[in-house]
């Protein structure tokens, strides 16, 4: 009969490996989800490579889905939103080209996966979530990865978050109708946003540039967002 220590020792031999192997098979997928999702379509922005590949990304996809975290599609999250597919993360990440030192300002938390990225490349995040739930856990997933330079809000995105504005980047990761003219004015002059528009299922994701005061806009590609809504449930 084995003794009580015996037992713990035993258990322990047999989830540690598993444990480990898990760990080992996310970490190949993730890997292979740089190199083959992104390296090989063009992203080229060494910052957004390296943050992209130190992200856990299926920490922050609910359990039942984390199979899929590193597929190239988008993956359900809470509360009826999704994950964006890793590939558009990435390009819409380089578009901004981002340095050590910015302040960026984020439309939509969501899982938190997006402004974790963002965390890995600038100084501070500011990001704004209108789904109350996502937003306690987001900032509970940040606090365990040791994000404190990710900044939270429950809010209405179309507001943006003005008291620390202007912004030297502002990323929407939710699709109103056209550019919120608040957004606008927190951008800072030479500042980028990048945005997906339109009222229908497929939006073109759009780049904005401040020169002059005046934005600059170029549409980068068709893309599948949520729409952005105010917080009585009107769309934007």
């Amino acid at each position: 009969m084995r003794s009580r220590s015996g037992i713990v020792f035993l258990l322990i031999s047999l989830v540690i490996p598993s444990f480990l192997s898990a760990q080992e098979r996310y970490d190949e997928l993730r890997s292979r989800m740089v190199e083959e999702q992104l390296v090989e379509r063009g992203i080229t922005d060494d910052r957004v490579l390296g943050a992209m590949s130190k992200i856990e990304r299926h920490l922050f996809i609910p359990a039942a889905f984390r199979c899929r975290a590193y597929e190239d599609y988008p993956v359900s999250i809470e509360e009826g939103q999704t994950i964006s597919q890793p590939y558009i993360v990435a390009l819409m990440t380089e578009l901004l080209r981002l340095k050590p030192g910015m302040k960026v300002l984020e439309i939509g938390t969501g899982s938190g996966y997006q402004a974790a990225v963002l965390a890995e490349i600038v100084e501070e995040v500011y990001t704004i979530e209108l789904i109350e739930s996502l937003v306690v856990c987001s900032d509970s997933l940040f606090d365990l990865l040791g994000y404190d330079n990710i900044h939270t809000r429950h809010g209405d995105g179309y507001m943006g978050w003005e008291e620390h504005a202007p912004y030297d980047a502002i990323i929407v990761t939710c699709a109103p109708s056209d550019i919120p003219e608040p957004l606008t004015r927190q951008l800072k002059e030479g500042g980028r946003m990048v945005i997906p528009v339109g009222d229908t299922i497929i939006q073109d994701l759009v780049l904005l540039r401040k020169r002059m005061g005046k934005l600059r806009r170029t549409k980068i590609a068709p893309v599948m967002f949520v729409p952005m809504k105010s917080s009585d449930g009107k769309r934007y």
